[in-house]
């Protein structure tokens, strides 16, 4: 594609995965696994958040039943995240009421840094440790702010998307977001590792 200026610009990675999710819908592995790629860090963050230890099992679930229902999926892109993110909360909670029958092994924050974003070119370590600080931070939030951050920033739903999975008024996640991302960056004005001390 080119630009105004006559740049050429690559085309936008949202597009080709809506084109993705129409193939996968068609019965296509390519787009399946397309879509895997591009969402499966992002859930595994977010389950992660939830469950703990048990996020990978719990997205693999999740992938197993988006795999057997989704030729009657019906949406767009952003309604795929949503029903896909709503699956990985119903399977989290699943887990945690089974987790509650059962003894528990407590999740080190470390885990949450290990399943780094595809889309992230970096691996260093000095990421690692900004990631690992922030889902500290974001986990701090009490649950409902941290869902709704982890669910608009992490997994990208917007807010209608993301109360649905939440089972809460748009208003409400858009409040809940807010409030988060407003305590977050007062953590990161204040902390010395994530902000200007060390630029």
């Amino acid at each position: 594609m080119r630009s105004a200026t006559g740049e050429v610009t690559p085309p936008r990675v949202e597009t080709d995965l809506e084109e993705a999710l129409r193939a996968a819908a068609r019965g296509e592995e390519a787009g399946f696994v397309a879509l895997y790629r591009d969402l499966q860090p992002k859930l595994l963050r977010y389950a992660t958040a939830l469950i703990g230890a048990e996020a990978e099992d719990v997205t693999a679930e999740t992938w197993l039943q988006v795999a057997r229902d989704l030729r009657g999926f019906d949406g767009d892109l952003d309604g795929f995240r949503g029903w896909i993110s709503t699956i990985c909360r119903n399977r989290a909670m699943d887990w945690a009421r089974t987790r509650t029958r059962r003894p528990a092994d407590p999740t080190e924050m470390q885990a949450l840094a290990e399943h780094p974003d595809s889309a992230d070119a970096h691996g260093s370590a000095v990421e690692g440790m900004s990631t690992r600080w922030a889902m500290a931070q974001i986990l701090a939030l009490p649950r409902t702010e941290a869902e709704a951050v982890l669910l608009r920033s992490v997994v990208g739903l917007d807010a209608p998307t993301a109360a649905k999975v939440l089972g809460k008024r748009p208003g409400a996640v858009r409040v809940a977001t807010h409030r988060g991302l407003k305590k977050l960056a007062k953590a990161i004005s204040s902390d010395r590792w994530a902000g200007g001390d060390n630029a």
